[in-house]
């Protein structure tokens, strides 16, 4: 099979991915997949890229600027706490009672999204400048 010596970033590249993990790294492989696979979803997408680029949000907040359904807003941002990409927080209100519940995103969620997602979309112009056959060289 022929590599892309151009993909070969940094140096050596390790036969078994999970050998690219620091010795001491703090989530595994497969932690680091979860992460990625779960922002693969639309909704879910659309919650950390709300939590990253606008702050924190309490469920009401979010479920007004998404217009989805409470339980719907429920089980995807579940799925994000699941894998550590955004975290509930809650703390109390001046004159209010209670605790106000909010959720923000964690500096994995900030990462992954930025630097993952957003950076591939934003490049999508350079991509296109990159592959495209109709222009003279």
């Amino acid at each position: 099979m022929a590599t892309n010596p151009t993909r070969a970033v940094g140096g050596d590249i390790p036969d078994d991915p999970e050998d690219l993990l620091p010795d001491d790294s703090v989530l595994t492989l497969e932690e680091y997949l979860e992460m990625h696979a779960a922002v693969g979803h639309r909704t879910r997408y659309e919650i950390l890229y709300r939590l990253v680029h606008s702050g924190d949000r309490s469920p009401k907040e979010l479920e007004e600027a998404m217009n989805i359904d409470d339980s719907t807003l429920h089980y995807h941002l579940n799925k994000l706490l699941d894998v550590s990409l955004v975290e509930k927080r809650q703390r109390t209100e001046r004159g209010q009672d209670g605790l106000y519940t909010y959720y923000r995103a964690t500096i994995f969620g900030e990462v992954t999204l930025t630097e993952g997602v957003d950076e591939l979309i934003r490049g999508e112009q350079e991509f296109e400048e990159m592959y495209d056959s109709s222009v003279d060289e």
